[in-house]
């Protein structure tokens, strides 16, 4: 690569960090980990950086190949979904943020419980805000399968949650 290709994915690397290891996180439920398949993916983008064609589906290739490094993890056997709770310190939370914090850990506590293909499609669809289109794209599947995924996977979650469900809702 040139300098300026090196550059250019130095500057698109600083932006999208965060931003992949927080949906990496939702799909893994450990920090650690997560770091490990933001890692993955930005280095696969690295290797194909100057094959990149569209600049604009840069967010789309990350977050698919962040996607299928966690669900090919998650197939192996030494790796079965073992989640880790744990809180990085930049995340502590305040006493002032009781409530949301409180919904996001009953959300998080929830989704690990998600067979990883339906968490992934939640997170891709309500987290990340995708729509059945793109989220099919991400995860080079049929609408049909991300529909059916969708379905089982909040219905998986709602059991999840359980009583944890009325917290989540807003009081009236």
């Amino acid at each position: 690569m040139d300098q300026r290709d090196e550059q250019e994915f130095a500057e698109y690397f600083e932006a999208r960090l965060d931003a992949v290891r927080r949906t990496a996180f939702l799909l893994c439920g450990d920090w650690h980990r997560a770091d490990d398949l933001a890692q993955t993916a930005f280095v696969a983008l690295h290797r194909r950086w100057r094959k990149v064609r569209d600049r604009a589906a840069l967010d789309a290739y990350v977050r698919r190949t962040v996607v299928r490094a966690m669900i090919d993890e998650s197939r192996r056997p030494w790796r079965r979904e073992r989640f880790v709770d744990q809180v990085p310190e930049s995340a502590q939370p305040d006493a002032d943020v009781g409530n949301s914090v409180a919904t996001r850990s009953a959300l998080v506590a929830g989704l690990r419980q998600v067979p990883p293909r339906q968490r992934a499609v939640l997170v891709l669809r309500f987290l990340e805000g995708l729509d059945v289109t793109a989220t099919a794209e991400a995860l080079k599947c049929s609408e049909g399968t991300v529909k059916s995924q969708t379905a089982r996977g909040l219905v998986a979650l709602r059991a999840a949650l359980g009583d944890s469900l009325d917290d989540l809702r807003p009081a009236s």
